[in-house]
C-alpha cells in the first residue's frame, strides 16, 4: 500500500514524502515536490514490484560516484600495491569529472562523455591519447562499478558495458633480427652505464619486462637450481624464470654480484634513489643510436625475445610459461616470426612435395 505525507518548511515550501509498502519488499519512499508526482511514483512502484520489474535504488541515491571511488581505493586497491599509484591516478580522473554524480545518476551518456573527452586530450608528450590508454582508463572505473554491482549492492548493473570502447591500433611487431642483436649487445658494453649491458641481455635472453628485472634482488637468483624466482609481476602473481649459462654469466657479471642476499642486483649510483627503479632510458637511447637501430623501444627486447623463442620451436604452452602470460591471445601478439623463418619453412615443406623435374622449365 501507498502512503503520502506532506511536510512544510520553515520557508513554507511544501514537499510530498511517498512511501510503498508491500509484503514481501523492502519499504520504499521517495521525496517529490507535489502531490501528483507522488502519486505517480506511487503508483508505478507498486506496479514495478507486481510485474517483477523493480529495481531497488534507495542505495544508489545515497552514494555518489566519488563515495565508491574512495571506498574502492580503500579497500581494494590496497590489495595489489604493485597497481596502486597507476589505478589511483586513473580512478582520479573520473572522481574528477563525474564524482558529484549519485550513482542511480550515473548513465552510459555520461561515461561515454569523458570517454570522448580523453581521447581528444593531448598528453604531456603532446600527442593525442591513445585508444588504448582511454580503454585502460575504462577498464578501471568498470572495475569499480563492477564491484558496486556484484559486492557491495550498490548498482543494479555497470553501465560501462553499454558502451563501446574505441578501437585500439595493432600492437608492434618491432623485434630484432640475430645481428641487431649482436650491435645493440656491443653497444651497450661500450656504454658508461654499468648495469646497460646486463640489464638488455637479461630482457633479450629470458623476456623478462623491465620493471620485473630492476627491482631483481640476488635471494630471488637461485644459481644452483637455475631459476629466477619474480616476487612481483604485471598480472599479480609470482612467476619462475629459468636460467642459462648464458644469463648466469650475465648476472655473475654485475657489479654487485656476490653482495649480501637481500641487495639490489641494479642499485642506482645516486644514493638518494637506491630505493627507487633504475632508470637507464638515455643511456638505452644512446646505445640504439651508436648501433643503428631505429624504432624500438626497450619492451619490444620482450617481442624479440617471444619472437626468437618461437622461431626455435617453442609451443604456445611453453611460450606462455616463460612470459607469464594467462591467456593465448596474448603470447600470439608477441610470437612474431620473421620474413626469413617463414621462407625457409616455405622452403623446406616445397622441397618435400616436389621433384626437380616437376618445375624444371619447359
Amino acid at each position: 500500500m501507498g502512503s503520502i505525507r506532506e511536510v512544510t518548511k520553515k520557508t513554507g515550501e511544501k514537499s510530498y514524502h511517498a512511501e510503498v509498502r508491500l509484503r514481501g519488499f523492502p519499504p520504499q519512499r521517495r521525496v517529490c515536490r507535489t502531490k501528483t508526482k507522488a502519486k505517480e511514483w506511487i503508483q508505478d512502484t507498486e506496479a514495478a514490484i507486481r510485474d517483477g520489474r523493480f529495481k531497488n535504488q534507495s542505495v544508489s541515491r545515497k552514494h555518489t560516484v566519488a563515495d565508491l571511488i574512495d571506498r574502492f581505493t580503500e579497500h581494494s586497491i590496497p590489495k595489489h600495491p604493485i597497481y596502486y599509484p597507476k589505478k589511483v591516478q586513473l580512478l582520479n580522473r573520473w572522481k574528477e569529472e563525474l564524482g558529484h554524480l549519485l550513482l542511480s545518476e550515473l548513465s552510459p551518456a555520461h561515461i561515454a562523455m569523458v570517454r570522448d573527452k580523453l581521447l581528444s586530450e593531448t598528453t604531456f608528450k603532446k600527442a593525442v591519447r591513445s585508444s588504448s590508454t582511454v580503454n585502460r582508463y575504462l577498464a578501471a572505473f568498470s572495475k569499480v562499478l563492477s564491484v558496486a554491482v556484484k559486492e557491495w549492492g550498490w548498482l543494479e548493473e555497470n553501465p560501462t558495458l553499454r558502451i563501446s570502447k574505441p578501437k585500439e591500433s595493432r600492437g608492434r611487431d618491432r623485434f630484432l633480427t640475430q645481428e641487431e642483436i649482436h650491435r645493440l649487445l656491443e653497444a651497450c658494453k661500450q656504454s658508461t652505464t654499468p648495469h646497460l649491458h646486463a640489464i638488455v641481455a637479461l630482457a633479450i635472453f629470458t623476456g623478462m619486462r623491465y620493471g620485473e628485472i630492476v627491482k631483481l634482488h640476488w635471494k630471488d637468483i637461485n644459481f644452483d637450481l637455475g631459476f629466477i624466482t619474480l616476487q612481483q609481476t604485471k598480472n599479480g602473481d609470482k612467476r619462475i624464470v629459468p636460467i642459462t649459462n648464458e644469463t648466469v654469466r650475465i648476472l655473475q657479471s654485475c657489479p654487485t654480484y656476490g653482495a649480501a642476499a637481500q641487495e639490489q642486483i641494479f642499485k642506482s649510483r645516486k644514493k638518494t634513489s637506491s630505493a627507487l627503479p633504475l632508470s637507464i632510458r638515455k643511456s638505452f637511447a644512446k646505445a640504439l643510436k651508436a648501433a643503428q637501430i631505429e624504432s624500438f623501444r626497450f619492451h619490444d627486447l620482450r617481442h624479440t625475445a617471444a619472437s626468437h623463442l618461437a622461431m626455435n620451436g617453442a609451443t604456445q604452452g611453453e611460450l606462455m610459461a616463460i612470459l607469464g602470460h594467462k591467456s593465448p591471445q596474448m603470447t600470439r601478439r608477441y610470437a612474431h616470426y620473421s620474413q626469413d623463418h617463414l621462407r625457409a619453412i616455405l622452403e623446406k615443406s616445397n622441397h618435400k612435395l616436389t621433384k626437380k623435374e616437376d618445375i624444371a622449365h619447359v
